[in-house]
């Protein structure tokens, strides 16, 4: 086991495979979709995926990969409902943005107005919306540069800034 980083009580650290089974147990959303189990599943392989521990005990876990018109993007991010509240979401987004050089994206519901609070606090900006992914709930984009990227973008240049 390679520990990454150390916040506190939590351990943050790519997932190995034995972690899986504390994924799929403690993601509720696993045991009604199929795909969403496989696809957690193959980004652990892919070391895609990296998790929070307490104790000794996966609590949660947040995938990232490149996959969005070449763009860093996460994918999932899902705590474990007895660690919810506790900042573990926003540590997990706050480790993948440090290992981002220009951009990154993260999409969620419309619905889902914890996730938007938790973007817009991180200082993410919305970027676009989808419709018809899930029926009923637009797909809510956003973009966030994360800091070390400053001055190597025209966007970030100072005559941009506003």
């Amino acid at each position: 086991m390679k520990m990454i980083d150390t916040i506190e009580q939590h351990i943050i650290r790519t997932a190995q495979g034995r972690d899986a089974e504390a994924i799929l147990t403690f993601d509720h959303v696993v045991q009604e979709d199929a795909k969403r189990r496989a696809f957690i599943l193959q980004e652990i392989e892919h070391g895609h995926c990296t998790v929070a521990e307490i104790d000794g005990q996966v609590v949660a876990y947040i995938i990232m990969d490149r996959n969005f018109f070449g763009w860093p993007f996460i994918d999932l991010v899902y705590v474990h409902s007895d660690y919810r509240q506790r900042g573990l979401a926003a540590t997990l987004m706050q480790h993948i943005e440090a290992q981002c050089e220009e951009k990154l994206f993260v999409s969620t519901n419309l619905s889902n107005l914890r996730m938007q609070r938790l973007l817009e606090k991180l200082g993410y900006v919305i970027s676009g919306t989808v419709h018809n992914l899930d029926e009923g709930d637009p797909e809510m984009f956003y973009f966030k540069r994360p800091v070390k990227s400053v001055g190597k973008s025209g966007y970030n240049n100072a005559q941009h800034i506003e």
